[in-house]
């Protein structure tokens, strides 16, 4: 015959669970010795490790009670829908585990290989990580909603890195990201950059202008003013030269 602490032990679990599934009356309690204390036989294990077992699964101790006094048949209809169940939550830690490495992945994370491939370029010319990580996140937002436009997305930036006069460009709107709001050489980097547009649209370059709606395009350039503390003056100086916007860039129709 086994103490209450043997009893727990055998079983692998403490002594107040043991005393928690005598209150909620599925272990009964045994009949105390002549010395006050309660002894258990073997068949207290069992049904021990059959509560646990269960209660480690997930299923309600309400549950357990019932099947823990339901007939073979149905218990072991009710092991087998838990097994399924535990399957299931497997699987899906499994997929969480998977979303889990991509986030270590760094830009692969819901990005298509085309998008990293133009990230990794932009790392080989020496731009700053903050702006290669505001384009990463901005090319995350356009994947999601527009998938099946990034191949000609990835088109029109891999014709840009082409240029070199767009190269330089990148350098000096790399510089831009640490300037003050009232910064004089935002007038300089506004013409160099509708000349950059200019030459482009001469060249007869693909644009994805019609394909992007407003509303992504807007909530780019809201990440563009707020995080850039020269943002607003250069899209004012746009403005001046002709042109409106930053991520759809549209010529402002004459007057």
């Amino acid at each position: 015959m086994l103490t209450i602490g043997q009893l727990a032990s055998y079983a692998g679990v403490t002594v107040r669970a043991v005393r928690h599934y005598h209150a909620k009356g599925l272990l009964p309690e045994p009949e105390r010795d002549s010395s006050g204390y309660r002894r258990y036989d073997a068949h207290a294990v069992v049904e021990l490790i059959k509560i646990r077992t269960l209660a480690d699964a997930g299923v309600p101790l309400a549950r357990v009670r019932e099947l823990l006094a339901a007939g073979e048949e149905e218990f072991n209809a009710a092991v087998a829908d838990i097994d399924r169940r535990l399957r299931a939550e497997i699987r899906q830690s499994q997929r969480h585990r998977e979303q889990i490495a991509q986030l270590a992945a760094g830009d692969s994370l819901a990005l298509p290989a085309e998008v990293v491939a133009y990230l990794h370029r932009l790392r080989g010319l020496g731009l700053p990580g903050p702006m290669i990580d505001g384009e990463r996140d901005a090319w995350i937002l356009v994947a999601a909603q527009l998938p099946e436009h990034m191949p000609l997305y990835m088109k029109l930036k891999e014709q840009q890195l082409d240029d070199p006069a767009t190269v330089e460009l990148y350098h000096d709107l790399a510089t831009v990201l640490d300037w003050t709001a009232d910064d004089p050489r935002v007038a300089t980097v506004a013409d160099r950059l509708v000349a950059s547009i200019e030459a482009a649209e001469a060249a007869g370059w693909d644009t994805y202008d019609d394909v992007m709606p407003d509303e992504l395009a807007q909530l780019l350039d809201s990440v563009f003013v707020d995080s850039v503390p020269v943002a607003r003056r250069l899209l004012e100086r746009l403005e001046e030269r002709g042109w409106r916007g930053w991520t759809k860039l549209q010529r402002i129709p004459p007057k």
